[in-house]
């Protein structure tokens, strides 16, 4: 084995770019006892964009986990999102 005095080392610098933590938002929806399964899925697809498929999964594990993060992405995107599932009379949360 043979070691050298001196190597050339390359020395990579890490580009200091911000990462923007408003991307990485989730929309959270909340189980209660006062809106119906069909409502809730009936919003997600409306509001979200869901699938009828995605909205019914979604609203099964709202239901057993109490919570389900439904979107995710920024805080601009998201805020109107919840806006309009909180008209509704369900309640979400942007975290």
């Amino acid at each position: 084995m043979k070691f050298h005095e001196k190597e050339d080392i390359e020395v990579l610098e890490l580009d200091e770019t911000k990462v923007d933590s408003e991307l990485n938002r989730e929309l959270i929806v909340f189980n209660d006892d006062v809106n119906t399964f069909e409502h809730v899925i009936n919003t997600l697809i409306d509001v979200c964009e869901h699938s009828p498929h995605q909205a019914e999964q979604c609203t099964w594990i709202i239901h057993y986990n109490g919570k389900c993060s439904v979107k995710t992405g920024s805080f601009d995107e998201l805020a109107p999102m919840r806006n309009a599932i909180c008209d509704r009379g369900i309640s979400a949360e942007v975290l």
